[in-house]
This record gives C-alpha cells, structure tokens and sequence, in this order.
C-alpha cells in the first residue's frame, strides 16, 4: 500500500511538472506567459528580418504588460509577460542548442526565426511536447492542428508584386535590379513577385535586357555580406539601373551604399527600411534613407505578434501552417513620411492592384521560373 501512494504521489508530481507551466509560475508570483525567441544569423540590429521580429516582441509587451528580459533598451510595460531573445553565433551553428537553452528554462512559445530552423526546430519540439514552438518561413511536414509546431509562412511574392508594380512605375526609362541574398526558393518568391509586378505595369521592362538579377551566394553567409551587395548593385547601376529591389537581409546595406553613391533609387525589404534609416542616429546611415524608395514589408512583427496573442488569449496555439499574405497584412509595402510625397503620384493604382491581388483578379507568380508563364497568360 505504502509503495502505492509512493507511486501516485511521484506521477502526481511529474504530472504537475508538465502541466504546470503557467498554473506553477502564476502561483509563484511569476509572469502568466514566457515567450522566447531565437534570431536568424545577422541578429537584431540588421535593420531588416530579425528587427521586425523583435518589433513584433514589443507590441506583445506593449498590448499584454509584459517586458524584454535582458533588453539594452529596457522594454517593460509590466510583468505579465516574460519575452526574451537570444542571438546565434555567427555561423548559426548553435541555433539547437539556444533552442533548447529556451525550452528548459520554462519558456511556454518559443520562436525560431529563419528557414534555418527547420530541422533543429523540429528536433528540439519532440524533446520538449509540453513547449509550443512556431518557426518563421521554415516548412516541417505533416504537422498538424495538435502539433506543437507552427509553421509561419508569407506570400512574398504579392508584397513584391506591388514594389515591383511601384518600380515599374517610378523607371524613367532604365531598367531595374533584384539582389537575392541566399540562392533558395524562398527568395526566388520576391524576385519572381517582383519582376511580374514590374512588367504588369511597364511595357518597356517586358524585354528581358531590362531586368537585371543576381544572388549573393549559397549559403546563409549571403544574408550579412554588404561588400558583396555593394559591389552587385553598382555593377547594376553602371549597366542602367534606375531602381534596385533586395531580398538579402542585412546585406542590403550595400545596396543602399550603392544607392547614395551613384545616386539612384533602392527597394527595402521585411522592415520598413527607409524609414529606419531616414531616422538614424548616424548621419552617414540617415544619408542613405533618401534613396530607399520603398521597402517590401514582410510583416514578421505581426507573425509573432499574433501566434503570441493566441497563445495569451486561448491559453494555447494551434499547430501546422499560418500562411500570411495581402489580405492577413502579411506583406505589403512601406508608406511614410519620407517617402510620400515620392508615392503620391502612383498610391492610388498601387492600393488598385493590390486590391485585384486580394480579391484574385491578379494571380502572383511565386517564383522568377514562372513568369514567363504568367505574362503569356495574363499580360495583353
């Protein structure tokens, strides 16, 4: 009898460790929620992809009292909610183990952000059942509502479609440029996005001379190697670019070096980068903001903003796939008061065509391969 209420009492006690969570941590006068999250290689400062998932970090401290644990800017607005982030080394190669580091200091959602952390991601999640993990543009298969992960993916291609559309509008007679960053799929979606939306309102730019391409490497090195954006962009401006689109994280800076230096104008990507250069304290980087016509707005922020909002609302996440495009304010593009003035002109057949986008007049190639395709069918 004694071994048997032993017995009950240890498997009460293991049931209360996996269960107990936000029940334990609340008791123990603790936040409700700890929300972690691992950034992609590049980390926060690139003023790009893993600044608008920190952005999105803020807005769920903002929205439920929550701060930034170990935040330089000491973001706190209460103490509901428990957010951390942590930065990978360099190459990326830790990524598993900040996951985990996560995962075992009791954190109930834990974001991996990048495609990078496909595999490591899905790993760590069979480790650790009773954690929720989501993961930024990676794809894990067979997931499903019961997963405990969520796959957060983007229709790149219909935020690129309309810079591609503002591009196309905007040439004076010149060609246009995309700088990928990766040589993947994922980045194929922007230029393909990108090209089609340029071609759709320009006629000039459906000669394939007038459309300039290339990608930075192979790996993901290729996401924080400005040098080598630096020297693909003033490649493209001496070739008769006008305007240039790059899908290459913080490699981007060169481009935007590029842009002030020849003079011509660049093309933003996932945050709105005009607008946080324009605003810089560094006079040499705010030099650059008057460049950058626009950004693609990859709205990452609203992604972890809302798989969060789940989380604190419902007391859980539903697994498998949230796709984000136009109509969920996944994509889009940057309008500030910095450019503006610059859109103006155009605003109303840009909001026209992302209007036809969202109610499926416009059908958005997902990757440069199909565009060919796309035009012969769509174009007139």
């Amino acid at each position: 009898m004694k071994k048997l209420v032993i017995i009950l009492v240890m498997m009460l006690a293991v049931g209360l460790v996996f269960a107990g969570g936000t029940k334990e941590k609340a008791k123990a006068g603790g936040p409700k929620y700890k929300i972690g999250l691992v950034f992609d290689i590049g980390g926060r400062g690139d003023k790009s992809f893993n600044d608008s998932a920190h952005a999105g970090l803020v807005k769920i401290a903002k929205q439920y009292k929550g701060y930034i644990k170990d935040d330089p800017d000491n973001i706190n607005f209460g103490s509901e909610i428990e957010l951390k982030y942590l930065e990978p080394k360099a190459g990326g190669q830790d990524r598993e183990q900040l996951l985990r580091v996560l995962a075992e200091d009791g954190y109930d959602l834990v974001y991996g952000i990048g495609f990078m952390f496909s595999d490591p991601l899905a790993k760590v999640a069979k480790d650790f059942p009773n954690v929720h993990f989501a993961i930024v543009d990676g794809y894990i298969p067979d997931l499903n509502e019961n997963s405990n992960i969520t796959c957060l993916l983007f229709k790149e291609h219909e935020g690129s479609f309309l810079v591609g559309a503002i591009a196309g509008l905007m040439n004076d007679h010149g060609k246009i440029g995309f700088i990928g960053g990766m040589d993947i799929p994922l980045i194929h979606k922007f230029e393909g996005g990108f090209i089609a939306g340029a071609i759709y309102v320009n006629p000039e730019l459906r000669d394939e001379s007038m459309i300039l391409a290339q990608y930075i490497g192979k790996d993901p090195s290729a996401f924080k190697d400005a040098p080598a954006a630096y020297n693909i962009a003033s490649n493209m401006y001496r070739q008769g670019a006008t305007i240039i689109y790059h899908a290459a994280g913080a490699s981007g800076d060169g481009l935007f070096q590029a842009a002030e230096e020849f003079k011509k104008l660049a093309i933003g990507v996932d945050s709105d980068q005009g607008l946080i250069y324009s605003t810089a304290k560094d006079a040499a980087t705010r030099a650059r903001g008057k460049y950058i016509l626009t950004s693609m707005m990859k709205r990452v922020d609203n992604a972890v903003f809302k798989t969060a909002q789940e989380l604190i609302d419902n007391g859980k996440v539903s697994g498998g796939y949230h796709s984000f495009g136009l109509k969920e304010d996944g994509v889009g593009f940057a309008l500030n008061d910095y450019n503006k003035d610059k859109l103006a002109p155009i605003l109303d057949k840009i909001n026209a065509i992302k209007q036809k986008i969202i109610s499926g007049e416009i059908v958005v190639p997902d990757s440069d391969t199909k565009v060919r395709a796309w035009a012969e069918k769509t174009l007139k």
